[in-house]
């Protein structure tokens, strides 16, 4: 066997490898999300069975329904509106920076060959990547 078509099932060996490890690791998360979940519902339940946390838990209830009316109220104002809608229109332009900050940095990273860039104060940044599974919608057959 040369040493290409080694190379090659080597690789495909360790694909499948790191296949069945995701593939381990989703059906662990999963299972463990599960009986997160089943263990907060038990807690939950205890708290609520408790009569001096129910009540309190009434109280900051209704305690929140003032504060909510209260804030709904000062939002009615033109000037803490502008504010908010000015909050808002900066997060929306951070969030378009960063999508953009992350595309080139990733070209830069593929160009360059380096993971690390030093920025306008000196300050020598190291590029990072974070992946993660997301489930795919899935479409109706008709």
């Amino acid at each position: 066997m040369d040493d290409t078509k080694k190379a090659t099932d080597d690789g495909a060996e360790i694909i499948l490898n790191l296949e069945h490890l995701i593939k381990s690791h989703i059906t662990n998360i999963d299972k463990l999300k599960i009986e997160q979940k089943k263990q907060k519902e038990m807690l939950e339940d205890i708290f609520l069975n408790d009569p001096t946390y129910k009540q309190h838990l009434d109280k900051a209830k209704e305690a929140a329904k003032v504060k909510a009316t209260t804030r709904a109220q000062i939002m009615k104002r033109s000037d803490v509106y502008q504010l908010s809608e000015k909050i808002k229109d900066i997060h929306l332009q951070l969030k378009d920076l960063e999508v953009g900050m992350s595309d080139y940095l990733r070209e830069y990273a593929r160009l360059s060959g380096t993971n690390e860039i030093q920025g306008e104060d000196g300050e020598v940044r190291e590029i990072v990547y974070v992946a993660k599974l997301v489930k795919k919608p899935s479409r109706a057959k008709i």
